[in-house]
């Protein structure tokens, strides 16, 4: 199977962990570092609430993944 030559059984808990990882990265950073100059039609800034809660869930799914792949 493709499975068990592309990262073994555990293919599912490795794309989760990057899916995770990149929501909350991509979140995270979205808040620390807005844009100098938003483009036209653009926010000034990311919603705080929102970009709170898609980086606590891909925090959530990345530590769920970490802990699949380590037993």
């Amino acid at each position: 199977m493709l499975a068990e030559l592309f990262l073994g059984d555990n293919l599912l808990a490795w794309v989760l962990l990057a899916l995770g990882g990149a929501l909350a990265c991509g979140n995270a950073m979205a808040l620390l570092r807005p844009p100098r100059q938003p483009k036209e039609g653009e926010l000034t800034r990311a919603p705080v609430g929102r970009s709170l809660l898609m980086g606590a869930l891909g925090l959530l799914a990345a530590i769920w993944a970490l802990a699949t792949l380590s037993r």
